[in-house]
């Protein structure tokens, strides 16, 4: 079998051990994307079946709100990923389990001020005012956030160890997380619709506990086998790798959560401009339009890591034979999205039956906006990976900046509703498209200079 492997990747031009390592595991993340991707489709119709269209927003609204709290992790996620594959590139396990451990505590001591932190802030806050919705979802709502939020920022200290794993090239990881988490949410909920009467409560509680036990286990295992080498450990919290990861993790945390405001605003302004019932439609457009983008994703993630390792060997002709190997299959990835939005009223039919009505213009708009993510990815997934990102970290601030007045703007002024909340979204982006692609290429040619350098 392994002779059989290694002629299909000679035949198609597989040759180094970079590529077959990515090949590898982006065959394996497919296998686990695509199951994550079905289950993910499934619990659509059973979520409206058991909270109704109308909760159904507002639990898509809830969920946005909270994903704006990832940015807690102040970029040292990222951080910790380019710095670990540095050091493992350098042969430093020491370094390396200084990394781990600064970026372990420091996260998990920042969780635990804020948890009892939110708890408090809690029992003063409406959310029913929040998030537009029914006075009597208060009580269960004010249950339901503060045990969510404390749930979301364990799973932000737990999926370090999938960091851990993407720096050492093990890129599959994250995606068999992804599965065992929408397997388990989606026999919980079909087991809710058989035997439990509809609760925004416990939907809420058990899709938010499931991905933490999962980390849980995950982070157990890891550091008592592959990893336990690289063990957390309280005496090597170390000031200046915490000051390493910090100094790079700050760049990215800045555009780790100009992207959460861009990415998660738009459920809050439908909610506020119109209701969280108009929340659905949009949010099954962009649902339906980002399989393309989450199959791509699964190609290019594992190229983050390796264009760490091959810039810092100077393995130039390995990252430009890549990159045009990505814009093949960003052409093909883009033709895809407009193939979907071809079938797109067939599509929701098959998906959603007569549930839910979705205009053509917004599925036209998320094919767009599908499009310029797609060609967008690799190019920041390279300048991530080289940590040349300060330019990024300008223009994306800019643009989390403009994208909630623009978008109101289209919306509410132009009269175009929801559409023009996706339309504000695409119009920021367009700018970020063209300076990534002018640095990359400034780069790879080693013609950057100043701002495209640093």
């Amino acid at each position: 079998m392994k002779q059989f492997i290694k002629k299909v990747y000679k035949k198609i031009g597989i040759n180094s051990e970079r590529t077959k390592n990515i090949t590898n595991h982006v065959i394996i993340s497919f296998l686990y994307k695509g199951g994550s991707i079905i289950c993910s489709f499934l619990m659509v119709p059973l979520t409206i079946e058991f909270l109704d269209t109308d909760n159904y927003g507002v639990w898509l609204t809830l969920s946005s709100f909270l994903a704006w709290f990832s940015f807690f992790d102040i970029g040292l996620g990222n951080g910790l990923r380019n710095k670990f594959a540095e050091a493992k590139a350098k042969g430093d396990v020491i370094l390396a389990k200084s990394y781990v451990s600064s970026a372990y505590f420091t996260i998990g001591s920042i969780c635990f001020i804020l948890i009892p932190v939110f708890f408090l802030l809690n029992c003063f806050i409406d959310w029913s005012n929040v998030f537009n919705t029914n006075k009597n979802l208060q009580k269960q709502l004010c249950l339901l956030m503060p045990i969510m939020f404390g749930l979301f920022c364990l799973n932000l200290l737990g999926k370090l160890i999938t960091t851990i794993y993407t720096a050492d090239q093990n890129h599959s990881m994250q995606g068999k997380v992804n599965f065992y988490s929408s397997l388990l949410s989606l026999i919980a909920l079909w087991s809710m619709v058989q035997t439990t009467e509809s609760s925004l409560f416990l939907f809420g509680v058990i899709l938010s506990i499931l991905p933490v036990l999962i980390l849980l286990g995950l982070n157990i295992f890891a550091f008592t086998n592959v990893y336990k080498d690289y063990k957390p450990v309280f005496s090597l919290w170390k000031k200046d790798c915490l000051k390493e990861i910090f100094g790079l993790g700050l760049s990215f945390f800045f555009i780790q959560m100009a992207w959460v405001i861009i990415t998660t605003t738009d459920n809050i302004i439908i909610s506020q401009l119109f209701s969280p019932k108009e929340v659905v439609p949009y949010n099954l457009a962009l649902k339906l339009f980002s399989i393309s983008i989450m199959v791509f994703t699964i190609i290019v993630t594992p190229y983050w890591s390796s264009f760490t390792e091959a810039y810092f060997k100077s393995d130039f002709t390995w990252i430009k034979a890549s990159m045009k190997n990505l814009k093949k299959f960003i052409a093909l990835f883009c033709a895809i999205s407009i193939v979907i939005l071809l079938c797109a009223d067939f599509l929701y039919k098959i998906w959603l039956g007569k549930e839910v009505n979705i205009p053509f213009l917004m599925s036209l708009s998320m094919c767009f906006y599908t499009c310029l993510i797609i060609y967008l990815t690799p190019y920041n997934y390279f300048i991530n990976g080289i940590s040349k990102i300060k330019l990024q970290l300008y223009h994306t601030i800019i643009m989390s900046v403009l994208n909630i007045p623009i978008s109101i703007f289209f919306a509410k002024y132009l009269n175009v509703g929801p559409v023009g909340i996706i339309l504000g979204t695409i119009t920021c982006i367009i700018p970020s498209v063209i300076i990534s692609t002018i640095q990359f290429n400034k780069i790879i040619s080693r013609k950057a200079k100043g701002i495209w350098n640093l």
